[in-house]
């Protein structure tokens, strides 16, 4: 693919630049998802089974982790995390102003007070030096983000909540693949939650993971995550005969079923040929784009891994001479989808509302969400798609 453009050769017209709409984030599905879901159905096991399962014991071997439990998502994930560890109201646990409202609303479904840290500029992760000016006897847990799959300074926010006895939850959405001075993101926190949403580097359609530390832990995560059942249906119905359960806790519907992980086993088997094709684009877009007016986003350090999940650049405005909207909006135009990660969280009319946030309170994550975009990156993009994405910006940009 050619990554560079003259800009002298950029039409003026903004009309569509492909015949088709460039969907954000499409899911790369090839015949062995489509196949192992057809097998699936034809099996009559539908919901949480031995696909379930085997894409959990995969799951602990990707990551080296003792212990993985397949859930219905993400936000489910980290909802749990934040029971198991035994949350009182009152208690606060501390996170990112730059994160989807998922993070922060499972802290609030947990009973807890959501506390916002700002970012680094350059990473757009947590700053863990504005941290400790934001602890108080009620801190009980630090809930960090590693956004678009750059990893978050673990080294310093362990070190921190080891020092106050606080535990850490790992918010993995972006990061299957993230690594962190030789440690994989989601196993240096005592609990780490992952996505397999639409528009995730491994998806399911829906569905969702979580690492845990302990066999107490994961047995609770299981627990809580059916109904709190002491048996599962697949135990009750799907061995032969049945089995009576019985109610431990009030729990929540948030299994996985086997027709999602029969999507998941096969995306989880191409995860690094995945992430090669990502990180392929990804370097195309910095060549690419390395002359325009915006902040690209930085490359991991040499002893980290980065999981390329988003490519978020942020426009300079006054070089630019157009709003970050306006480029969303010149973009659709030429049939490229585009996103937007994220308008930080006390943007939002609900959390001003209920806590009486400002964004200026949080001036890099403020800043960072006013000017933000995101740009396709999914490997099943063909090469003119990415130089199509490339000569779309471009266009979109040209005064």
């Amino acid at each position: 693919m050619t990554c560079a453009s003259d800009e002298t050769h950029i039409p003026a017209d903004l009309g569509p630049i492909r015949e088709s709409f460039l969907v954000f984030g499409a899911p790369t599905i090839l015949a062995p998802e489509m196949e192992e879901v057809a097998a699936t159905l034809q099996g009559g096991w539908l919901g949480t089974g031995p696909r379930v399962r085997h894409m959990e014991q995969a799951f602990r071997e990707y990551k080296g982790a003792p212990f993985a439990a397949g859930l219905n998502s993400g936000t489910a994930a980290l909802h749990l995390s934040l029971l198991v560890t035994d949350l009182k109201p009152g208690d606060e646990v501390i996170t990112t102003a730059m994160t989807f409202c998922a993070t922060v609303n499972a802290i609030l479904h947990a009973g807890a007070t959501p506390v916002l840290v700002d970012i680094e500029p350059h990473s757009l992760n947590i700053d863990p030096a504005q941290i400790e000016a934001r602890l108080t006897e009620r801190t009980r847990a630090i809930l960090p983000v590693h956004f678009a799959g750059y990893p978050c300074r673990m080294d310093a926010l362990l070190k921190l909540a080891h020092r106050h006895g606080l535990h850490v939850i790992e918010d993995c959405a972006h990061a299957i693949e993230t690594e962190f001075q030789g440690q994989r993101a989601g196993t240096m926190g005592d609990f780490g939650c992952f996505s397999f949403y639409a528009t995730k580097n491994v998806t399911t359609g829906e569905g969702g993971m979580v690492l845990s530390r302990t066999e107490e832990h994961d047995q609770r995560l299981r627990l809580l995550s059916l109904h709190g059942l002491s048996r599962d249906a697949w135990n009750r119905f799907g061995k032969g005969h049945y089995r009576h359960y019985q109610v431990l806790e009030a729990g929540f519907k948030y299994n996985m079923m086997d027709l999602q992980a029969a999507i998941g086993l096969h995306q989880l088997a191409r995860v690094e040929e995945n992430w090669l094709r990502r990180k392929a684009i990804w370097q195309c877009y910095q060549e690419a784009f390395a002359d325009l007016p915006v902040t690209l986003p930085v490359e991991a350090p040499n002893d980290c891994r980065h999981a390329y999940h988003l490519y978020t650049i942020r426009l300079d405005q006054e070089r630019c001479g157009w709003s970050r909207d306006e480029i969303l909006e010149r973009m659709n135009r030429q049939n490229i989808g585009v996103g937007v990660h994220y308008l930080s969280i006390p943007e939002h009319p609900f959390y001003r509302e209920r806590f009486g946030w400002s964004p200026d309170d949080w001036p890099v994550a403020r800043d960072t969400g006013r000017r933000t975009l995101s740009l396709p990156l999914t490997p099943g993009m063909h090469d003119t798609d990415v130089e199509q994405v490339v000569e779309a910006l471009r266009r979109a940009m040209h005064k």
